[in-house]
């Protein structure tokens, strides 16, 4: 590229520096003048603008209001809480140390229990069958926690378990979808298995022991409660049965004659209550 001034030209005074064009026409293409808008095409491009704006404005104000309903759970979610409580909620809390079952009981007698022992936290494959496991899998373990009751005559003993799993609302919606229409809550092979406690009225409380069983998958937190129950004195049960079976009037089974159905569901019902009371509790605790 020539630099050289052209004739005439004013010099340049030290060290100028004038950027050059990156091309040609920038250089030497004059502007088109711009017609003068009409009045009309005018008024009717500010109407414009401020329907737009007003639907911008709408749309955003629309979302602060009701949110994101795809997106993710935030920090103060339910999900969220209540996928932390197994570390972050007292022990004590989470299974009280006695239970009250107003009306749980055969007939709706009363029902107390007595909290034996609490297991330490663990993954899920130390309290569930592996084709339990397998069946949880979409929803992923967080951490897995049980306790052991016994009633007040101490002739039955129940472990209580909450899953905390890492599934988000559509996961577990689809998870109790499938345990509703596979009835998989029935099934003897997805039985939880028993935390027996040495020393203790629950020491003879093993596989073979389980007599009635209940499996309930929460959709407005990420956890699955359960409850397995039987005798206290660690007789073996041929045919277990599940707890909506076991409570049925007609129902003739051993485990449906000694209320072991009752005791089953009873405990599951009140540690699940105790949950969700403390989960939203929590959520709703101003910042």
């Amino acid at each position: 590229m020539d630099l050289t001034p052209r004739p005439g030209a004013t010099p340049a005074p030290p060290g100028a520096y004038f950027p050059y064009a990156e091309t040609p026409a920038e250089t030497t293409t004059r502007l088109r003048p711009v017609k003068a808008r009409r009045p009309v095409r005018a008024a009717a491009a500010a109407v414009c603008a401020v329907l737009g704006l007003g639907l911008i404005g709408g749309a955003i104000t629309g979302s602060w209001l009701i949110g994101d309903s795809a997106a993710e759970p935030g920090a103060g979610s339910a999900y969220s809480v209540g996928r932390s409580a197994w570390h972050s909620v007292p022990v004590d809390t989470l299974f009280p140390a006695t239970l009250k079952g107003d009306g749980a009981g055969p007939g709706a007698t009363d029902r107390v229990w007595t909290r034996v022992a609490v297991a330490s936290d663990s993954g899920c494959a130390a309290g569930l069958d592996p084709l339990l496991l397998r069946t949880l899998r979409p929803v992923g373990c967080e951490r897995l926690v049980r306790a052991t009751y016994t009633d007040a005559t101490r002739s039955s003993v129940t472990t209580v378990g909450i899953v905390f799993t890492e599934g988000d609302t559509d996961a577990m919606r689809a998870l109790d979808t499938r345990f509703t229409a596979q009835r998989l809550a029935g099934r003897s092979d997805l039985m939880p298995r028993t935390y027996p406690v040495k020393g203790t009225v629950a020491a003879g409380f093993g596989d073979r022991q389980r007599a009635s069983w209940t499996v309930h998958v929460l959709t407005e937190l990420p956890a699955v409660v359960f409850a397995v129950s039987g005798f206290a004195d660690g007789r073996p049960v041929a045919e277990p049965q599940p707890a909506a079976a076991a409570m049925a009037a007609d129902a003739t089974t051993a485990p449906a004659q000694a209320g072991l159905g009752h005791e089953a569901e009873g405990v599951a019902d009140r540690v699940e209550r105790t949950l969700r009371r403390t989960v939203t509790d929590l959520t709703e605790q101003p910042e």
